[in-house]
């Protein structure tokens, strides 16, 4: 299956390089997506630019693809299923939930001169990045691309209610299964309260798993796509009946 791969704000398409190399050795095409604006010295890019870019993916994917965004870009794979519904077959989301319609992509962080650069570690302080030591956070830093004020104060806009239909796997890092429960069930996920099919599956990590556990992440979603593969046989099998 193809396994198309969204980091989330300040990340590359390489961020996802060792989970790639995993999943390929599990037998799935993974294909990290290297949004504009993060990665590409676009620092006009919008959100319109990278819903597009994600779509292209989606479009030149063999089959239907599994969908995954990490953190705020699990709003970006939420839209792809928006978008596509009948061509995406599973949204994973690492460590986030998806923005509502009419809602700011990502207006989370100060804005300076038209980008929006990463903060620090001070909004992360606790259980987000507990799991990296001080060499990995100086990576980071050094690798963080500095995220378009167009892309972050992008508005988020969702029009077909077919994306409710749309698996959904919710991937726990610094939170747990029950914990993202319970902000579903309370409706303060208005998004994913209203999903058809939400699972969810735990893995102990930070914010940022592909770094810090990227074999245990691939294994997880290669898990879910063998879901995918075995339940898109069963239906196949009874129409043909």
């Amino acid at each position: 299956m193809d396994i198309l791969l969204i980091g989330g704000l300040w990340l590359d398409g390489t961020v996802w390089d060792r989970v790639a190399a995993e999943l390929e050795g599990l037998g799935h095409r993974a294909v990290p997506v290297t949004l504009p604006g993060q990665g590409d010295g676009n620092v006009s890019a919008t959100l319109d630019d990278q819903v597009e870019t994600v779509l292209a993916a989606v479009d030149a994917a063999s089959g239907r693809p599994m969908v995954v965004g990490h953190s705020a870009a699990c709003t970006l794979a939420w839209l792809a299923a928006d978008r596509r519904p009948e061509r995406v077959a599973e949204v994973a989301l690492i460590g986030g939930a998806p923005t509502g319609d009419g809602q700011r992509y990502a207006d989370f962080f100060e804005v300076r001169d038209g980008v929006v650069p990463f903060p620090g570690w001070g909004p992360f302080d606790g259980p987000d990045a507990a799991d990296l030591d001080d060499a990995a956070r100086k990576e980071f830093e050094a690798a963080a691309v500095p995220v378009p004020e167009g892309v972050a104060r992008g508005m988020v806009r969702l029009t077909d209610e077919r994306r409710f239909a749309v698996p959904v796997v919710l991937v726990c890092p610094e939170f747990t299964p029950a914990q993202a429960r319970e902000w579903i069930d309370s409706g303060e996920v208005s998004e994913l309260t209203r999903a058809e099919r939400v699972a969810f599956v735990d893995i102990d990590s930070g914010h940022w798993p592909m770094l810090t556990k990227p074999a245990e992440l691939a294994r997880l979603l290669a898990a879910e796509a063998a879901e995918l593969k075995k339940a898109a046989e069963l239906e196949k099998a009874a129409e043909a009946g």
